[in-house]
């Protein structure tokens, strides 16, 4: 049973996986990064699944990791910081790989790991007016384990601008970098969506499958050795001091030492 997503399929194939955490802007604690993995692996492997939309409930799509949980990281010895950085890299892996469309339906703001699930999504569909950053630094952390997704999907020249800085951008930017494949109003974003699933229902399931991993073939993409060193930075950072204070002055509401 699953307490952070919702799956629900219809007749066609067509499977709406929901984050569903908005008392807390569906951030990845955890449990929902587990049960994410999970249901990879689980709707990978079903042939009678077709398209993936990926969804959220609330006001926010994602705002990245949960700080309750990266709190424990840093407070954890290095085996628990390792376990939990290989379980979100891997989470990034499963959904990236699954062998089925991923379709991110992006109806409100996502920062850090959410622009990390955006970009292991085959396409996005987002809506005027939504807000998003890679905001890591200034929490002393950085976009360790989603920067190979997030510099394949923005290119080098918008993550320097954005993951060095943590600056908040628009939809119009992530439209421009193509974090958002299209960008629609409010009111026609299901309609948008739509239209973007509608095709994958008429092409071969195994031969979208088979096209989707030679796409990955073909172009860079993480292997293990690079997630295994990914991980290994963002547990350093966890160990750094200024983790500990950019985390400590997120929840005390103060600025961080180093701010000015």
């Amino acid at each position: 049973m699953f307490e952070t997503i919702t799956i629900d399929k219809d007749a066609r194939g067509i499977v709406r996986l929901t984050l569903a955490r908005p008392e807390k802007h569906n951030t990845l604690s955890a449990r929902a990064i587990a049960e994410l993995t999970e249901a990879a692996g689980v709707l990978g492997a079903d042939p009678e699944v077709r398209v993936v939309i990926l969804a959220a409930q609330g006001a926010s799509f994602c705002a990245g990791g949960d700080l309750d949980w990266m709190k424990a990281q840093i407070a954890g010895g290095a085996a628990v910081r390792r376990e939990g950085a290989t379980a979100l890299a891997m989470m990034l892996y499963a959904l990236d790989t699954m062998p089925k469309p991923l379709i991110g339906r992006i109806h409100g703001p996502a920062y850090g790991g959410g622009v990390g699930i955006m970009s292991v999504c085959d396409l996005t569909v987002g809506v005027q007016g939504a807000m998003f950053g890679l905001t890591e630094t200034k929490l002393g952390l950085i976009p360790a384990t989603i920067s190979p997704y997030v510099i394949a999907r923005i290119g080098v020249t918008a993550a320097r601008r954005h993951m060095l800085a943590s600056r908040l951008f628009n939809a119009d930017e992530a439209h421009r970098i193509g974090l958002l494949s299209s960008l629609v109003a409010a009111e026609d974003l299901d309609r948008a969506l739509m239209a973007e699933v509608e095709p994958f229902l008429a092409c071969a399931p195994g031969a979208v499958a088979d096209a989707k991993a030679l796409i990955r073939q073909v172009a860079p993409a993480p292997d293990r050795a690079l997630i295994d060193t990914t991980v290994g930075l963002l547990v350093r950072r966890w160990e750094s001091a200024e983790s500990a204070e950019g985390i400590a002055a997120f929840f005390e509401k103060r600025r961080p030492a180093w701010a000015r």
